[in-house]
């Protein structure tokens, strides 16, 4: 069986939260040994939970991607299970060693020794105050590549701006146009893109800097800017103002190319939003023959004949009466049933999956996207989303399960640092070596 793209890469990651452990996440997808650095002591905000030691009384009334842990249960390490950052987590290993020390970050200096990439997302100013720098970084191992991904760059009057998701797209503007034209953008759904693509650009980046590494010998300094990185998702915008002083403000799920109606649209539904068991279907008419096809599914009424509504143009000038007019068409339809007549009239078309029925669709199914892994601790068996690619003759997938914390103590001391098994036992002891927090960790 050939071996993955990055096969052979050791990469540190210092990265936390969601842009950076995404980053690292696509690495490890690809073949490489991604050793994430833990802290027993410290416990980074938003990458293993919102904290370290929780009851079950904590989870009740959150979201289900910060509160919806397995069987509703904290568990004994709750930090093994957080619901969004342990998808994050698959392919990985993991060690403890708190580098606030010297004796900490003489352990960090000696994994980095043996290792090709250096990756951190932290706020300004923390990795200078531990001492890690690229030039501390070169006198360690000349040809490391340090990937760094601060939020707003380290120039510039943003330099020291501390920034989650949902500042980034804020600042950049992502959070006018990403909404309803009658919503205040704070009403917008906590979906930050910016993660991911900041997380993508910066694999990327590590990726050239390795083939640039294999060609020269000589590594590389990689700072990527997560708002810059997410800025050309919204191109469109930016360019109709640059040209055409067109400022542009949310459109719902209406078209930027003028396709007219295409929105979301009420389905038979089983249940409510509160409970979700609402359904919807998506529906993009992108062509004058696309329209003549949705009229006849919907058996030609009187409405739908009228002379404004025979151009894309004309349709595009009365997209509040036909979204009004779908919808009533739509209503007692089954969602499936009417995503396969409009797919075989030559009309796109969708349901609007909650995500639990996301598991069951057939395509899903079919492409093999969610595949059973064990959670530590004998938690249980859980479907979690496999790398969004497949290669023709290397074995992408799930090789490693969510890694827990400090799973890897013993391999990445004794194996890849080499201390002898005294040593070893000197550290645990000094409390280095652990799979659990630390008491004092909230």
């Amino acid at each position: 069986m050939a071996h993955l793209p990055l096969h052979g890469i050791r990469v540190v990651d210092l990265t936390g939260v969601w842009a950076g452990t995404f980053a690292t996440m696509l690495l490890a997808d690809l073949g490489a040994e991604v050793i994430k650095q833990e802290n027993p002591y410290l416990m980074q905000p938003n990458t293993r939970g919102r904290r370290a030691h929780l009851t079950k009384a904590m989870l009740q009334g959150g979201t289900a991607w910060g509160s919806g842990y397995p069987n509703n249960e904290p568990g004994p390490r709750p930090w093994n299970y957080c619901p969004t950052f342990v998808q994050l987590y698959r392919n990985k290993r993991s060690f403890t060693v708190d580098i606030r020390g010297p004796e900490g970050m003489d352990i960090l200096r000696r994994l980095i020794a043996k290792s090709d990439v250096v990756m951190e997302n932290s706020a300004p100013g923390v990795m200078e105050k531990l001492g890690i720098t690229y030039e501390w970084l070169q006198g360690i191992k000349p040809d490391i590549i340090f990937a760094r991904m601060p939020a707003y760059g380290s120039s510039g009057p943003y330099r020291d701006g501390r920034a989650m998701g949902v500042h980034l797209e804020s600042m950049i503007g992502h959070a006018l146009l990403r909404g309803y034209p009658d919503l205040d953008p704070s009403n917008s759904t906590a979906t930050f893109v910016a993660d991911y693509t900041a997380g993508t650009q910066a694999a990327l980046a590590v990726m050239m800097a390795l083939w640039h590494r294999r060609q020269t010998n000589r590594g590389q300094l990689i700072e990527l800017s997560q708002a810059e990185s997410a800025v050309p998702m919204m191109a469109q915008a930016l360019m109709d103002w640059s040209l055409n002083q067109h400022l542009q403000s949310a459109i719902g799920n209406r078209s930027l190319d003028g396709a007219a109606p295409c929105g979301v649209y009420p389905c038979r539904s089983p249940g409510t939003p509160e409970d979700s068991g609402d359904h919807w279907i998506a529906i993009t008419v992108g062509s004058d023959r696309q329209w003549e096809a949705l009229r006849k599914l919907m058996g030609d009424p009187e409405w739908a004949r009228s002379g404004d509504l025979v151009t894309a143009e004309a349709r595009a000038q009365r997209q509040d009466l036909l979204d009004a007019r779908l919808a009533e068409w739509t209503a007692d339809c089954d969602d499936y049933e009417l995503m396969h007549r409009l797919q075989a009239a030559g009309i796109a078309a969708a349901p609007v999956l909650e995500a639990s029925r996301a598991l069951d669709d057939p395509q899903v199914l079919a492409r093999d996207l969610y595949q059973p892994q064990r959670i530590y601790d004998d938690v249980g068996v859980y479907k979690y989303m496999t790398p969004f690619y497949r290669f023709s003759e290397t074995p992408t997938g799930i090789h490693k399960p969510p890694v827990a914390f400090g799973e890897d103590n013993e391999y990445v001391y004794k194996e890849v640092i080499g201390v002898s098994d005294g040593e070893y036992a000197r550290l645990r002891a000094a409390g280095h070596i652990r799979m659990d927090f630390d008491e004092s960790v909230p």
